[in-house]
């Protein structure tokens, strides 16, 4: 099996809608070592992020972080360790579209 360090994704979602910012490809598992969020603005923004897995509909029980302060000009750094199997997705959501995710990780195919 091979591994590969990697960038997971970055996104710089619009506001008030979730979109996915990783999903685990077939036939592969992910450790996903951290999550930067940045606040690319001078006003403060929150963030929400979630982990689905097998691409299952958002539910409370998903949320990671959920009306995270970002304040202006800030970087939030998520340290996790997070293990993702074939299929589940990381999706994230900003109040303010000046917020940009970006995850670290290791595919294992």
């Amino acid at each position: 099996m091979a591994n590969t360090a990697k960038v997971l994704g970055q996104l710089a979602p619009s506001a008030a809608t979730w979109e996915d910012l990783y999903t685990v490809p077939a036939s592969t598992n992910t450790v996903v070592s951290s999550i930067v969020v940045c606040n690319r603005d001078m006003s403060n923004s929150t963030f929400r992020l979630a982990v689905r897995p097998a691409g299952a509909s958002l539910e409370v029980k998903h949320y990671q972080y959920y009306e995270t302060d970002i304040l202006h000009e800030d970087t939030f750094i998520a340290t996790i360790g997070m293990t993702l199997e074939e299929g589940d997705v990381i999706s994230v959501y900003v109040t303010n579209p000046v917020v940009s995710f970006t995850a670290y990780g290791q595919e294992q195919t």
